[in-house]
C-alpha cells in the first residue's frame, strides 16, 4: 500500500488548524480513515511535520549471503532439488536449515 500524498495530509492538517470540523467529518471529507487523522495530527504536534515516513525496506533475507552458492549449485546441475539445495546450503553456513518454501523463493 502507498503512503497518502504530501498534499492530502497538508490539506488534513489545514483543516484540523481550522477548528471548524471534528476529525471523523474531516477524515470522511478525505475519505481516510480516523485513525489515520488522529495519527497524523499527534505527528504534526510532536514534530512538526506532516510528510510520510521514508520506507523501513522490509525484512532481510534470510539467505542472501548464500545466493552465490545456490546459483552455482543450479548452474552446475540444473536436475538439484530444492531439498538438496536446502542441505548444501545449511552445511555450508552451519546454520538449521530453511524451509522448501524459503529455497523456493530465493530461486524464483
Amino acid at each position: 500500500m502507498r503512503a497518502y500524498s504530501n498534499d492530502l495530509r497538508r490539506r488534513i492538517i489545514e483543516r484540523i488548524q481550522g477548528n471548524e470540523e471534528s476529525q471523523v467529518e474531516i477524515a470522511e471529507y478525505f475519505s481516510v480513515s480516523v485513525s489515520f487523522v488522529e495519527k497524523l495530527w499527534h505527528r504534526f504536534l510532536a514534530t512538526g511535520s506532516f510528510e510520510a515516513k521514508p520506507h523501513a525496506g522490509g525484512r532481510e533475507r534470510v539467505l542472501k549471503d548464500y545466493e552465490a552458492l545456490i546459483r552455482a549449485e543450479v548452474q552446475g546441475r540444473s536436475d538439484i532439488t530444492l531439498a538438496e539445495l536446502v542441505e548444501k546450503v545449511a552445511a555450508a553456513s552451519g546454520k538449521p536449515r530453511v524451509g522448501l518454501m524459503t529455497m523456493s523463493s530465493v530461486l524464483a
